[in-house]
C-alpha cells in the first residue's frame, strides 16, 4: 500500500504522535477534497453493501424454489430478519462508535489514539458478541410467537434461528473490522470481503436449500459458513498481515474509560437507533399479520429485501459521510462538514429519485423471481403493488440518513438515536396502524403509511441539521 511520511517541524507545544505520521492512500483521501472523499469512498461502500444485501436476497430467492412449504418457509425467514437486525445493530453500533473515534483521532493527526481506540473496539465487540448471543438464542422462539409467527412458520423459524445465531460472532466480527477499515479511509477492501463473502453464499445456498433438501437450515448453514470464511481474511488483514494505518496492542491491555465513552458516544445510540428500527418492523410484521395474514408478511418480507437494495446508494455514502465529517471535526475544519452534508443529500436525492422510478417500471420482473413455486405464486399481485407504491418512499431516505450520518460524525449520537425515534416509532407505526387497521385499508394502507412517516421526517431532519452546522459555524 501506498505511504506518504509527512515530517513535520517538532515545537515545544507539538505532540509527539503528530511526529512522523505515516498516510495510506485511504488517509490521504480522507482529509482531501470533501466532494471527491464522497465518491471514491462510498462506491467501494456501496458495492460492498450491494453484495451483502444480495447476500440475503439469496437465500430468499432459493428458498422460494422450494417445491412445498415455500410461502411458510419465506414467512419464518422474515420473522428471523428483525433479530438478524437487532444483531447487526450492536455489532454495527461498536463499529460505528470505534470507526467515528478513530477516523476523529485521523483527522487530529493522534496516532497512537487510533491505535487505543481499535484495540477498544475489538476487546468490546468480543465481549459483547458472547452475552448478546446467549441472549438471542434464548429468546427467539417467543419473540417470533410474539411476532405473530404460528404453525410450521414458527417451527421453521426457530430452526433456522438456533443454526444462524449460534455463530453470530462471526457477524460481530466482520461488521467490526470492515468499519474499522471504512474508518481508515480503505474502504475498498470491505468491498472486498463483502463481495468474497457473497459469492461463497451463492454458491452454497442452491447445494444447502435444494440440492441437500435442507429448506431453511440450509440458509441458515450456507450463510454461517461463508461468513466464518470471510472472517479469516479479515483476521489476516488486521492482526497478521498489519497493513492498515491502526494498529492493535493488547499486551497489558487495560480499558480506558473515556476511550469506552468516546466509542459509546456514539455507538451506543446507534445501536439503540438500529435496534428501534428492528422494533418498527416487528410491530409491522405484527400490524402486517393482522391485515393480510402470512402472506401479507411474507409480501413485506421479500419487498422490504428489495427496498434494502434499492437504498444502498445512502448506504454507502451515509457511511462515507460518517468518516469524512468525524476527520473534518476532528481537524476542526467546519466548512467542510457543511459541504459533505449538502452535496450528499444532493445526489442522494437524485439518485433514489431514479431508482423509484426504475424500480415502478420492473416490478412485475423483480417480483417474479420470488413467485416461482406454485406455493408463493399467489403473492405476485400484491408484490407488484408493494414494488410500485413503495417507490415513492425512497426520495425521503437520503436526508434522514445523512442527516443521522452528520451527527454521528461530530460524535452527537444522541441527536440521531431522537431523530430515528421520531421516525419509526413515533410516526411510521401509529400512522400505519392509523391507515391499515382503524380505517381498515389493509395492506395498502400500510403501505401509504410507510410512505408518509417518511415523508413528515425530511423537514425534520434537515432543519435540525442546518440549525447545528449553523452553531458550529458561529
Amino acid at each position: 500500500m501506498d505511504r506518504i511520511y509527512i515530517n513535520l517541524t517538532t515545537t515545544k507545544t507539538q505532540p509527539p504522535d503528530t511526529l512522523h505520521i505515516p498516510h495510506t492512500k485511504g488517509v490521504r483521501t480522507l482529509l482531501g477534497d470533501p466532494k471527491k472523499a464522497v465518491i471514491k469512498l462510498s462506491i467501494p461502500i456501496i458495492m460492498g453493501m450491494l453484495t451483502h444485501v444480495i447476500y440475503h436476497l439469496t437465500d430468499a430467492i432459493f428458498i422460494a424454489w422450494l417445491p412445498s412449504n415455500a410461502t411458510e418457509s419465506l414467512a419464518a425467514v422474515g420473522f428471523i430478519f428483525p433479530l438478524q437486525f437487532i444483531t447487526m445493530a450492536v455489532a454495527n453500533g461498536i463499529g460505528t462508535g470505534g470507526g467515528v473515534a478513530i477516523s476523529r483521532k485521523i483527522g487530529a493527526k493522534d496516532r497512537e489514539g487510533a491505535n487505543n481506540v481499535a484495540s477498544h473496539t475489538v476487546v468490546v465487540m468480543l465481549a459483547l458478541a458472547v452475552l448478546f448471543t446467549a441472549a438471542i438464542l434464548l429468546m427467539s422462539e417467543p419473540l417470533v410467537r410474539g411476532m405473530g409467527g404460528r404453525g410450521e412458520a414458527l417451527r421453521l423459524a426457530v430452526i433456522y434461528a438456533r443454526i444462524l445465531f449460534s455463530f453470530s460472532i462471526f457477524l460481530f466480527f466482520l461488521q467490526v473490522s470492515t468499519a474499522i477499515l471504512r474508518s481508515e479511509g480503505d474502504s475498498k477492501r470491505a468491498m472486498y470481503v463483502m463481495a468474497a463473502g457473497t459469492i461463497l453464499n451463492i454458491i452454497l445456498d442452491p447445494i444447502f436449500i435444494l440440492k441437500f433438501k435442507w429448506g431453511v437450515a440450509g440458509a441458515a448453514c450456507a450463510t454461517i459458513l461463508s461468513m466464518g470464511m470471510v472472517s479469516l481474511v479479515c483476521f489476516y488483514w488486521l492482526f497478521l498481515k498489519k497493513k492498515t494505518y491502526v494498529s492493535f496492542k493488547f499486551k497489558g491491555f487495560r480499558f480506558d474509560r473515556n476511550i469506552i465513552k468516546d466509542i459509546a458516544r456514539v455507538g451506543l445510540p446507534s445501536s439503540v437507533s438500529q435496534m428501534s428500527i428492528a422494533l418498527m418492523i416487528i410491530s409491522l410484521n405484527k400490524i402486517i399479520s393482522m391485515a393480510g395474514g402470512t402472506d401479507g408478511v411474507t409480501v413485506f418480507i421479500v419487498g422490504w429485501r428489495i427496498v434494502s437494495i434499492a437504498t444502498l446508494p445512502m448506504v454507502g455514502v451515509s457511511s462515507a459521510v460518517v468518516t469524512i465529517i468525524g476527520a473534518a471535526y476532528g481537524a476542526k475544519e467546519f466548512k467542510k462538514i457543511r459541504i459533505t452534508y449538502m452535496y450528499a443529500v444532493k445526489i442522494g436525492t437524485s439518485v433514489e429519485t431514479l431508482i423509484g422510478v426504475t424500480l415502478f417500471i420492473l416490478a412485475p420482473q423483480i417480483a417474479w423471481l420470488f413467485t416461482q413455486s406454485e406455493g408463493s405464486a399467489r403473492i405476485t399481485d400484491d408484490l407488484i403493488w408493494f414494488l410500485r407504491i413503495i417507490g415513492l418512499f425512497f426520495p425521503t431516505i437520503p436526508t434522514g440518513m445523512i442527516s443521522a450520518a452528520l451527527f454521528q460524525g461530530v460524535g452527537k449520537g444522541g441527536v440521531t438515536l431522537i431523530m430515528t425515534i421520531i421516525r419509526t416509532i413515533i410516526f411510521t407505526v401509529p400512522l400505519v396502524w392509523f391507515l391499515g387497521i382503524s380505517l381498515d385499508y389493509g395492506l395498502m394502507g400500510i403501505w401509504t403509511g410507510i410512505i408518509g412517516a417518511g415523508i413528515l421526517s425530511v423537514p425534520m431532519a434537515f432543519g435540525w441539521s442546518m440549525y447545528y452546522m449553523q452553531r458550529i459555524k458561529s
